[in-house]
């Protein structure tokens, strides 16, 4: 990316079922969703949505074998979308196991991410 218009970031949790990607997809929609960007194609080249680029960086605490980038690629409306995962976030206790909720122990998966918009 040449040029970073904006940075957006946001956190999601999985509370039950040790789902990676979960957190990770509700990561970046709390760092796109409570945003609008009405000037953004003025400010690409050819004034056109599809050359906007954006860099999703997440940080996740475990299971990053599990992280389905595709999900996390789909969250993004518009433009060119790589990914960039880091370690980072955090896993801590939910204090309980609830088996219908397919937990397979009693953490929580935390991640972070920054959404990187531009050129």
């Amino acid at each position: 990316m040449k040029k970073i218009l904006f940075i957006q970031s946001g956190m999601g949790i999985d509370v039950h079922g040790q789902d990676i990607t979960k957190a990770a997809t509700r990561a970046v929609q709390n760092a796109i969703w409570s945003n609008s960007m009405p000037g953004i194609e003025k400010s690409l080249p050819d004034n056109r949505l599809e050359n906007m680029k954006v860099t999703v960086r997440i940080a996740v605490p475990l299971d990053r074998d599990n992280l389905d980038i595709s999900k996390i690629k789909e969250t993004i409306p518009y433009g060119t979308v790589e990914v960039d995962v880091t370690d980072g976030g955090m896993a801590t206790s939910s204090g309980i196991i609830l088996e219908d909720s397919e937990d397979e122990n009693d953490l929580m998966y935390i991640v972070n991410a920054a959404v990187e918009v531009g050129y």
